[in-house]
């Protein structure tokens, strides 16, 4: 499975420990950068990961900046593309399980290192139910 990730400066030390989570998952992790904590701007990374998600060069996708609002209303502008702002553990699976979230967006300022590890886990051990939540989920997109 292929997942794309990418980030803010907010993000950059919360990113390289979330890979670390992702490798250990089995995922082939396509990082989009930044690669530094020089200040940048995250549409250009939320962008990166959305198109990668969106084409179906990856199957999930991972964005994180400092609130996690920023970066997900961008991803949250591509066809396909369902991107869900998770603070805990349950949002990220419910996320998953009802809404088929295909991207995560992590806020860095106000979880932990490990929270997020945990949010991300759950995001990944769960899957779309489908059932009552298909038809939801098709109509969601504008066209």
């Amino acid at each position: 499975m292929k997942i794309a990730i990418g980030t803010d400066h907010a993000g950059v030390e919360l990113k390289a420990e979330l890979v670390k989570v992702l490798e250990a998952h089995g995922a082939e992790v396509l990082d989009q950068g930044p690669f530094s904590s020089d200040s940048v701007d995250y549409p250009d990374y939320g962008h990166k990961v959305a198109s990668l998600v969106s084409e179906g060069t990856c199957s999930l996708g991972v964005v994180i900046c400092g609130s996690g609002n920023g970066i997900n209303m961008t991803v949250n502008k591509y066809q396909n593309i369902r991107g869900a702002l998770c603070w805990l553990p349950e949002i990220a699976a419910l996320a998953r399980q009802h809404n088929n979230a295909n991207i995560i967006a992590i806020p860095a300022r106000f979880v932990s290192t490990e929270e997020a590890k945990e949010i991300l886990t759950a995001f990944l051990a769960n899957e779309f139910e489908g059932g009552r939540h298909e038809r939801r989920v098709g109509k969601i997109a504008c066209s």
